[in-house]
C-alpha cells in the first residue's frame, strides 16, 4: 500500500468550518472487508499512533450507525483529555463521518470514503478542522498540521501490515 498521499492542509474559503486535511491511501483487499474493519469502532485504537495513548471509553462493541455517540480518551503533548464524536453519516460500504462534540478542536469533521478501484480500495480520508482560540489558536498551526500528517501516516503504515 505505501505511505498514503496527504495534501497539504489549506485554509478553507473564508468563514467555512476552516481547514482541510485530505490524506488518500490505497487497501488491496475488497471493499467490504475494508469497510468491515472501519465498522468496528476498536479497530481505531490499533491505527492510532502508540504515543497519542489513545482508548475507546465507551463499552464494546459499538454498534455503528447514524446518531452513534463515542468517547475516547488520549494524550496529547502530556496532557490527558476526553473526546466524543457522533457517527453523523453512515452510508455502507461506501463512507461515513465522524463529527467532534466535544474535544481538542473547535470543529472535527472527518469523512471517511471507500472507492473500489483496480487493486483494492482507495481510502479518502477528509478532516475539516478548526483549533479553538482562534486566531491566537493558529500558532499551533505548524504543530497540530504535523501531527495529523502522522497521524495519517501511521495509519498507513499499520494498515499495510494489516492488510498484507
Amino acid at each position: 500500500m505505501g505511505p498514503p498521499s496527504i495534501d497539504p492542509d489549506v485554509p478553507s474559503a473564508r468563514n467555512s468550518r476552516g481547514r482541510l486535511l485530505r490524506a488518500v491511501a490505497l487497501v488491496p483487499r475488497p471493499l467490504e472487508e475494508v469497510f468491515d474493519f472501519f465498522s468496528r469502532a476498536e479497530n481505531l485504537q490499533i491505527i492510532t499512533p502508540p504515543e497519542l495513548d489513545f482508548r475507546i471509553v465507551t463499552p464494546l462493541p459499538i454498534e455503528m450507525a447514524a446518531g452513534t455517540l463515542i468517547d475516547y480518551r488520549l494524550r496529547l503533548q502530556g496532557i490527558r483529555f476526553g473526546w466524543r464524536t457522533e457517527i453523523t453519516e453512515w452510508e455502507p460500504p461506501r463512507a461515513f463521518t465522524d463529527e467532534q462534540l466535544r474535544g481538542p478542536y473547535r470543529t472535527w469533521i472527518h469523512r471517511h470514503t471507500f472507492e473500489p478501484v483496480d487493486g483494492g480500495v482507495r481510502m479518502i480520508d477528509e478532516v475539516r478542522w478548526r483549533l479553538p482560540l482562534e486566531p491566537l489558536g493558529a500558532i499551533a498551526l505548524p504543530l497540530v498540521r504535523r501531527r495529523l500528517e502522522r497521524i495519517f501516516t501511521y495509519r498507513a503504515t499499520r494498515l499495510d501490515a494489516i492488510f498484507a
